[in-house]
This record gives C-alpha cells, structure tokens and sequence, in this order.
C-alpha cells in the first residue's frame, strides 16, 4: 500500500485528506503514481496534481515528481509554501 496525504488547497480542490491504494503494475514513479490517482478519480485530479507549483515528498523528504515510489512508501502533495 501506498498512503496518499494531501494538504492545504490542494486537500480542498480533491475534497480528500488522505487514502492509501495498492500501486498499479508498472506505477514506479511519482508521475506514475499520478496517473493511477487519475484513472481512479478523474481528469480533475490531473490538472489538480500536475500542476507545475505543487510540490511532493516521499516519506517526508522532497522530491520531484520523476523521483520512485514503492509499496509501504508515504507520497504527499502540496502547495507552495510561502512566509513572512
């Protein structure tokens, strides 16, 4: 299993915190991985987590979306962070 989390704005554009999904056969990348969460939820997902700002972290460390993913591992998307 791999468990999703998705915060913030992107968190309400989804109208989902979290869930945890078996990986698909050939599902190795975060790209991958964003492909499988289409096909189950829809085009709207695909605009929503492909766009260019959000950031990913797998197993809390920031990655770019080429980077792997396996079974076990935690994948989170975010928006930009931003402060003052």
């Amino acid at each position: 299993m791999i468990t999703v989390r998705y915060f913030a704005s992107i968190r309400e554009k989804l109208d989902c915190a979290d869930e945890s999904l078996t990986p698909a056969a050939g599902v190795n990348t975060v790209n991958d991985l964003i492909d499988q969460l289409v096909n189950e939820h829809g085009e709207h997902w695909d605009r929503t987590l492909r766009e260019s700002s959000v950031l990913v972290a797998v197993n809390q460390n920031m990655v770019k979306k080429t980077a792997s993913v396996s079974d076990g591992d935690e994948v989170a998307f975010f928006p930009p962070v931003t402060g003052g």
